[in-house]
């Protein structure tokens, strides 16, 4: 694994979601803040997922099999490697706040979804971590 494998997305993206859930924390009111951070949520999940896939497939012998594989067993799969602190169950409910992201104008919907926020934002950082590890750049 010598190819250069681009982390900056990843640790923008869990920078900026530290920043907003800070923010949003001095002042749990603010729905515009709420709003940002639900939306830095939203691109963080989904790289997080996304640089997890491209560097199974990188590490496997197999990428095609990792390219083709379900969520759920990429999350299993991610855990074997040692890159999650989550398991399937944890990772299932970050893909449910995901999917209610589009309906946060819904009140109760919003603060379920900024509830999910802290504990994804230590599985990202840890996700990052590792994969700074795996590449010697920590």
């Amino acid at each position: 694994m010598t190819d250069k494998f681009d982390l900056s997305p990843l640790e923008r993206a869990v920078q900026r979601l530290d920043e907003g859930l800070r923010r949003y924390e001095q002042d749990i009111s603010d729905t515009q803040i709420r709003d940002g951070l639900i939306q830095r949520f939203e691109f963080t999940y989904e790289i997080s997922h996304k640089i997890l896939r491209k560097f199974l497939a990188l590490a496997s012998p197999s990428p095609d099999v990792i390219d083709d594989m379900l969520f759920p067993d990429l999350i299993r799969t991610g855990n074997e490697y040692g890159l999650l602190l989550g398991n399937w169950t944890d990772w299932k409910k970050y893909r449910e706040c995901r999917g209610k992201t589009s309906h946060t104008y819904d009140e109760m919907i919003a603060i379920d979804v900024v509830q999910c926020i802290p504990v994804f934002l230590k599985e990202a950082r840890f996700l990052l971590e590792q994969l700074q590890k795996r590449f010697g750049e920590t």
